[in-house]
């Protein structure tokens, strides 16, 4: 197939290229800059050039080391509105690319964080809009806290995106933004916590038990609805593949844990104490309302991934977190 890929040289994008490349797909990487790109490859980070040699199929093949290897093409947002038809005999489009909401949520940051997503998913919608062929299948990211928060709640695809808080908001409008583009099928993946040893949130969660300080964050009765990068990626290859597949999909493992047990399985596998919990109110204080991703969470099962047969690699947290640090 061929498949292009929007935030394809981020965290989630970067490894599902390389995983789309190893099966054998063509991928076209929408990117903000069509300069050279920097794309993981395992545990190391290849520079990646997006013009020259740049074949109609989408992708390019290289000599390096005397082995022959294929590398994505890249077309820029703006190359992507004024020739939408570089998008033409694409079978589909995987839209990951919005900014992180990684940072403090000042009311500048939010709006770039809102603005992102839906223009992302507008500009697809416009491109898709002049394609004679239009594509098979639409991955949209979208998030688990749409569901909002709640200590008892369980929440699978079939509950309403309900919260009231920012990131709630932000998912519906980013899950309508999506609704506008013209495919077979749209699947709006809704993703947990992403589980990296090198990438996202991971590291950092780690860093407290390398020094002997790890413990709960808040009450620790929080929910956090996790999944290991392998998964997620095999997740959205499954969502490509599958064409009765469609609607909302939790992207999350199926075994949700308690911020107190996630930091406990991380203590196990380190042999390392939990003990020090972080007060909630530090956090707050340090990060302001970006807090409540470490303070509230949500309990998400995911039941079509599950119900259409797919396998999780990592279902346990204890397996994740072990694989994670090599043990």
């Amino acid at each position: 197939m061929r498949i292009a890929v929007a935030g394809g040289t981020g965290f989630i994008g970067s490894a599902l290229a390389r995983a789309l490349l190893e099966r054998g797909d063509e991928v076209l990487i929408i990117s903000r800059s069509g300069g050279p790109v920097r794309m993981r490859t395992g545990n190391s980070v290849d520079i990646r050039s997006g013009r020259s040699g740049e074949t109609e199929t989408g992708s390019l093949d290289r000599k390096r080391d005397g082995r022959s290897r294929t590398f994505p093409a890249i077309v820029t947002w703006e190359e992507l509105q004024t020739a939408p038809a570089r998008l033409e005999g694409v079978d589909a489009i995987v839209n990951l690319a919005g900014e992180t909401i990684n940072q403090r949520w000042t009311g500048d940051a939010k709006r770039r964080i809102v603005e992102s997503r839906t223009s992302a998913a507008a500009r697809i919608a416009d491109a898709v809009q002049s394609l004679e062929r239009k594509p098979a299948a639409v991955i949209q990211a979208s998030a688990v806290g749409g569901y909002g928060v709640s200590a008892e709640a369980v929440f699978t695809e079939q509950s309403l995106l309900a919260g009231n808080d920012f990131l709630s908001n932000v998912v519906r409008d980013w899950e309508q933004s999506a609704d506008r583009i013209e495919a077979g099928r749209i699947v709006k993946l809704r993703i947990g916590l992403v589980l990296d040893r090198q990438g996202g949130a991971f590291p950092l969660m780690r860093l407290p038990y390398r020094f002997f300080a790890g413990g709960r964050m808040g009450s620790g009765s929080q929910w956090v609805s996790w999944i290991h990068l392998d998964d997620l990626v095999r997740l959205i290859l499954f969502c490509l593949d599958r064409a009765d597949l469609s609607g909302p999909v939790n992207g999350t493992a199926p075994f949700p844990v308690t911020n107190d047990a996630f930091g406990r399985a991380i203590a196990r596998v380190e042999g390392k104490p939990h003990w020090l919990p972080i007060p909630a109110f530090a956090l707050k204080a340090a990060l302001g309302e970006m807090s409540t991703l470490l303070l509230d969470g949500q309990r998400v099962i995911p039941e079509q991934a599950l119900a259409h047969g797919f396998t999780f690699r990592y279902p346990e947290i204890d397996d994740a977190v072990k694989a994670l640090l090599g043990k």
